[in-house]
């Protein structure tokens, strides 16, 4: 069976879609298939975890946030009922994840040389 063809979404698009009755998300990265756009809302009552936490992050790119909660796999194969498109990296999107990548390794290079800092001054200290 041919895989249908999916419509592609630009992040405006996306962005309109934040409400109970219509909640879109952007799942997905470089290293899963790339970014994909899914209209969760006939989930969101279903949501373990409550409807409140999709719809926070409603109509925008959810993917660091549903990878760092640690989905199970049957999870995200729920989550494939739901797709509806792939979601179009133009420039300026492409811009802006790039910036908060960097500023991400910014951040973790910086709590990286804190914990160094810490653990030095216990062993110094001990």
């Amino acid at each position: 069976m041919a895989e249908k063809e999916l419509k592609e979404y630009t992040a405006d698009e996306v962005s309109k879609h934040t409400t109970q009755d219509d909640c879109w998300l952007v799942i997905g990265n470089q290293s899963n298939g790339g970014p994909k756009v899914y209209d969760v809302t006939k989930y969101l009552d279903d949501h373990p975890g409550g409807a409140e936490v999709m719809l926070d992050v409603a109509g925008q790119n959810a993917d660091e946030f549903f990878e760092d909660i640690g989905h199970s796999k049957e999870a995200r194969q729920e989550l494939q009922k739901y797709l509806i498109g792939t979601f179009k990296l133009d420039e300026a999107t492409l811009a802006k994840m790039k910036a908060d990548a960097e500023r991400k390794a910014q951040q973790g290079n910086q709590s990286s040389m804190l914990m160094v800092a810490l653990i030095a001054l216990i062993a110094i200290y001990v």
